[in-house]
């Protein structure tokens, strides 16, 4: 499978720089890859090119997050719903009309928000243990942010602190991975450098205490689902803690013709499976996406 190089360029949206990572043909179809909590479009790097020869790949780091601005939460509101209308914006100053979805973690939540305001946009969806389901939610992974969501006080802050400590990050990358020594360690020192930034920790307590907004959005999603009869393939890490298996099996019940991969993996699958599910989209989406 050929090698495509990989720009890596930078777009002004509401006076923020949006850094992307974009490869392919100007023409082809476009995947829009959006990155989860505490990652970048570097989470991307490897499958970007197996894809490449084929598909217009392009992938945005949310504000906050990798390469892209980080202003301080008193000049911008760390909002589930502000990322996705910054992400909104983003596919409009770069003229995609039409596009698939890759989400994953926390571009879950902002791509759905993107299929529910333009359906006639989004082609596809690829979920990689990127939720939408309460079944999906670990139940001792989500505890201490659950406990956030529902009361902000330093001590529940204190606890989900724990999630941004270089431990922390690098758990997530390595829980439910049979062969940890596959993780390359550049993938969470990379997320954890980002994370050592100033400002960084008010930027993801904002974030992650709105994450509520998120289910109350989720009866809205499964509509989205019944209604646009999406094509959807889900890879999902089965040995994640964080969003469990479950939530991969649940899209079935909105859309029954979901193609559902359970790959022996963790949270990050890409990290150890980029070549399976690289070959798995090539597959579903050569079949399941509108010819250009």
């Amino acid at each position: 499978m050929p090698t495509h190089q990989v720009h890596h360029r930078t777009l002004t949206v509401r006076g923020l720089d949006v850094y992307y990572r974009e490869a392919g043909p100007a023409d082809a179809p476009v995947l829009l890859l959006l990155h989860g909590f505490p990652s970048s479009s570097h989470m991307f790097r490897d499958l970007i090119p197996l894809l490449a020869d084929r598909y217009r790949m392009i992938a945005p780091d949310h504000i906050g997050f990798g390469r892209s601005a980080a202003p301080d939460p008193s000049a911008f509101r760390y909002t589930f719903d502000e990322l996705a209308a910054v992400t909104d914006e983003f596919t409009q100053l770069l003229g995609l009309e039409r596009y698939a979805l890759y989400i994953q973690d926390y571009g879950a939540p902002i791509g759905l928000r993107l299929a529910l305001a333009h359906p006639d946009r989004v082609t596809a969806i690829v979920t990689q243990n990127g939720n939408a389901y309460e079944e999906g939610l670990g139940a001792e992974a989500w505890a201490p942010v659950l406990a956030l969501i529902e009361k902000r006080t330093p001590q529940n802050e204190a606890a989900v602190r724990e999630i941004y400590t270089p431990d922390g990050v690098r758990w997530q990358y390595l829980h439910g991975v049979p062969d940890t020594s596959l993780v390359s360690p550049d993938s969470y020192e990379h997320d954890s450098a980002r994370l050592a930034r100033p400002g960084q920790t008010g930027i993801q307590l904002d974030l992650i205490s709105d994450y509520g907004a998120n289910f109350a959005l989720y009866p809205a999603f499964h509509a989205y689902f019944r209604d646009s009869r999406v094509p959807l393939l889900a890879v999902w890490g089965a040995h994640d803690e964080i969003f469990v298996p479950e939530g991969a099996l649940a899209f079935r019940r909105d859309l029954p013709e979901a193609e559902i991969h359970l790959l022996p993996t963790g949270h990050f699958a890409l990290e150890t499976h980029a070549d399976q599910i690289a070959g798995l989209m090539r597959d579903f989406l050569g079949r399941r996406l509108p010819a250009s």
